[in-house]
This record gives C-alpha cells, structure tokens and sequence, in this order.
C-alpha cells in the first residue's frame, strides 16, 4: 500500500550529519590501484552522462558531444560508451538520430529546467514533448519553492503527474539540494520523490552550488536502501554537479558499493551528472596503461 504524503513525513528519518561526515571522512582516506583501479575508471566511464544543457547549444555542439558518447578514445582496449547524453527537449530528436545503433542513452531535461518556475501543465506539455521526441529518460527538478514553503503535497503531486507523462521513459527526479539547505531536507525531499514515482534521484542541476557533496549523495543513498529494505524495489542515484575528478568518482563508487551493494554499481542504477570527469577519467586511463599523463587536448573533443 502506497504511503500519504503525511506518512512520508511521519517516518522521515532525521540525518546524523556528525555521522554522514565521519563515514564519508572514512571513505575520503581509501585508495584504490592497479587492476581494481582500471576497472574502477572504467565502470564510471559507463555511468557518464554527458551533458550540454546552454542557451547557445547548436545542432554541431551536440553532434560532437554524442559523437565523443561512444567513440571516447582509440588508444585504450575494451573502452565502454558512456550512459547517455542529456539535452534540452528541443535538441532530442537530432541527438537519437546521432546515436541511432549505439547504446547510448538520451535524456532530456523538463519541467522548465534549472529553475521549475513554471505552470504544472507547461511541465507536461515539456515533457511529453521530450518523450514524443524521443527521449529515454527525463530529468525534472523539483519545486523547491513549494517543497521550503511546507507544500509536500504539491511536491509530490507534482512528480506522480511528471511520472505518468514520462510513459516508458524513466524519471530522474533533481532535488537541487544546494538550496535544500540541510540534510534533513535533502532526506525527505528523497523520501518524497521515490514515493511519488522517481527511478532515479538526483542531486543538482549543476547550475547552483553546492552540488553533489558525498554527504549529500550518502544522505540520498541511504533514502535508497531504506526503501529497498522496505519494499525490495531498486531506486537509481544521480549524482551531478561537482565531480570533475577521478579520485572523487572513485569515492563515490566506493561509498555506492557500501551503503547498496554491488547491485548498484551498473549504469542502469548509477549516474554521474560530470561531463568534464570523462576528460580526467580519460587521462587517468592512459596514465595506466601508457605510464604518461596525457595532454587535456588529446581527449577533450567535446
């Protein structure tokens, strides 16, 4: 039976931020090398969404970015595609043409992106129009006007709706949890938005800072496994926003892998909203297999 929104809110967990920040301190001191570290890089790799989401983007920016999705660099064996690319509603149809044949994903933002400052039917009517497009996934923001103003309901109410009009694509639900402001919020906005339909939650837009803090994404990973430990369904996590190095990727896994189990670590649970990590990725990777850093020119065609 599904939970009210008053129920929601009644079973909140409260967050140990002392807590959240000696585990995420732990996992901060762990170093990962060798072989481990190879298959590390390139498991984060996979879980990229590449991302171009400008008032300037053109037809050409966006072929290159889905041409760099699955053709991310020849010197290195047994290199995987990222997850997808993500673009406003408007550049779909031609990114799903670019990657025609290609496992790569295309999402789509909506719900009048970054900011969710628009009419509940102009967020449909954006988002139906990103699935009619074509899109695989829909990335919506949250009210986060209504969720401070005390208004869970209409949160809530919000994303069922946006979830009933996304069809067979899945919803990735972005909390902007920099203006979120405490963990406790960042926790029940998560309880919210998987109640309400969300496959996936989301840390940011990337538009505001800050983004995707571990102890951010740790508090929303925890929202994750008590709803597994509640109902044996999986829930994806977005973190996005922020992550723009190797080391911090690899945390990140690392704290996935702890808190849910090695079940999460697949693109089809796990993002990574960063596409300048696929750069420093990229650059890791041939440090390991050549001995030699390269040049940010030699893989940034994006």
């Amino acid at each position: 039976m599904a939970k009210t929104v008053s129920q929601i809110i009644l079973d909140a967990s409260k967050v140990d931020k002392v807590g959240v920040e000696e585990r995420v301190a732990r996992i901060q001191t762990r170093s990962v090398k060798g072989t481990s570290k190879v298959q590390g890089l390139k498991m984060a790799l996979n879980m990229i969404d590449l991302t171009t989401l400008e008032g300037k983007d053109t037809q050409g920016k966006v072929r290159q970015m889905c041409y760099k999705a699955h053709h991310l660099h020849d010197s290195i064996p047994d290199l995987p595609a990222v997850a997808a690319v993500c673009v406003y509603p408007s550049m779909v149809k031609f990114a799903k043409k670019e990657l025609r044949n290609t496992s790569v994903k295309v999402a789509s933002v909506s719900t009048a992106f970054p900011s969710g400052q628009a009419p509940l039917e102009v967020k449909i009517l954006d988002t139906k129009f990103a699935v009619d497009q074509g899109a695989d996934e829909i990335d919506m923001v949250i009210s986060r006007g209504k969720f401070l103003q005390g208004e869970f309901q209409f949160v809530y109410d919000e994303i069922a709706q946006i979830k009933e009009a996304c069809g067979k694509a899945r919803l990735k639900v972005i909390l902007e949890t920099g203006e979120l402001t405490t963990l406790d919020n960042v926790r029940l906005a998560s309880d919210i938005a998987i109640h309400a339909g969300a496959d996936f939650i989301k840390t940011s837009t990337g538009k505001i800072q800050p983004a995707a803090t571990m102890q951010v994404t740790y508090t929303m990973l925890m929202a994750i496994q008590d709803y597994f430990a509640e109902t044996g369904i999986m829930i994806g996590m977005k973190p996005a926003g922020g992550i723009s190095t190797s080391k911090l990727a690899l945390h990140n896994l690392l704290m996935v892998k702890e808190v849910l189990g090695d079940e999460w670590l697949t693109n089809q649970w796990f993002r990574f909203g960063a596409s300048s990590l696929a750069n420093d990725v990229l650059m890791q990777l041939i440090k390991c297999e050549s001995g030699i850093y390269a040049s940010p020119d030699y893989v940034s065609i994006d």
